[in-house]
């Protein structure tokens, strides 16, 4: 759609009468309408590889106001959840310990567990998956 964009055009007639005033404006109309799925695909690159609100509005061309809105709009719609799940990248670290192969393999007790924010949890690997999940958000609400 073409929108006005500021051309000033004044007439007159030659009686030095009346003056007349116009505006021409053209140009790409900068409102956008944003499907559910195009707003949850944009909502979805958050927090991947360490993109932040304000780098995935920069990139689309969109304010950082409207990710807030939109993920408030996706949540009353029921299309997102406030605690979505998401996969995660993985590292696991090698064993620094000299292997012993007349010694019999120890079990696992403690997990650690580095979080995106930097912080580090260790615990017991007995915890059960929701005492996992409660520690994890405490931690990152800290």
């Amino acid at each position: 759609m073409t929108v006005v964009i500021g051309v000033v055009i004044d007439v007159s007639n030659e009686s030095g009468g009346d003056l007349m005033r116009y505006e021409v404006m053209t140009g790409v109309e900068r409102r956008r309408r944003w499907s559910d799925e195009e707003k949850l695909s944009v909502l979805g690159q958050v927090g991947v590889d360490g993109e932040t609100v304000a780098s995935v509005a920069r990139r689309h061309d969109i304010t950082r106001q409207h990710i807030y809105q939109w993920r408030r709009e996706m949540r009353r719609k029921g299309l997102m959840s406030p605690r979505d799940p998401m996969l995660v990248p993985v590292e696991v670290a090698e064993d620094t310990a000299p292997s012993n192969d007349d010694a019999r393999a120890e079990a696992v007790d403690h997990i650690e567990l580095v979080l995106s924010n930097g912080r580090s949890l260790r615990a017991r690997a007995t915890m059960s998956d929701a005492q996992w999940i409660r520690l994890i958000r405490i931690a990152e609400a800290a």
